[in-house]
């Protein structure tokens, strides 16, 4: 079993025992993290539904994400990513929300922003955490490693409930 297998069958037995179900709403990762999660047979216990909002008019349209927001911080900001997962669980009969945006490369960088940077947002029981990291490799690297830590983050903020 590989390592996202692995985690997301570890965070699919951490739902299912805690009684929760998942959302995700995902841009930089174009699905990867629902599609890892959808391998795992029985998902539909745990697992209620991803976003795919790659562009910002349906991270907007799908999430209520505040376009002046987005103008604000950008659409790879952790602010975003705090957006989305809240717009996920507001949107979905979720309890728990991972989100992801990011710069996959091999172009989108911006100042302060290089390729590789990704913002993580997680959200249940009415609190949201984020964080903001930067993941070396190409395109298809920068993605696995997303959807690897977005897979730990959820984890961890399991573990902590």
């Amino acid at each position: 079993m590989d390592k996202i297998t692995d985690l997301a069958a570890q965070a699919g037995q951490a739902l299912q025992q805690r009684g929760l179900l998942l959302t995700t709403a995902e841009s930089c990762t174009g699905g990867g993290v629902a599609h890892a999660i959808t391998d795992i047979a029985g998902c539909s216990e745990w697992f209620d539904c991803g976003f795919i909002t790659y562009s910002n008019a349906s991270k907007i349209e799908l999430l209520d994400v505040p376009d002046a927001l987005i103008a604000q911080h950008g659409a790879v900001s952790e602010e975003i990513a705090a957006a989305m997962a809240e717009g996920a669980l507001a949107s979905s009969n979720a309890h728990v929300a991972l989100s992801t945006t990011g710069i996959a490369g091999p172009g989108g960088a911006v100042a302060g922003k290089p390729v590789g940077t990704v913002c993580f947002g997680w959200s249940m029981n009415a609190t949201t955490v984020t964080e903001r990291r930067v993941f070396d490799g190409d395109r298809h690297s920068v993605r696995e490693q997303t959807v690897a830590y977005a897979l730990q983050g959820l984890l961890r903020l399991l573990d902590k409930r």
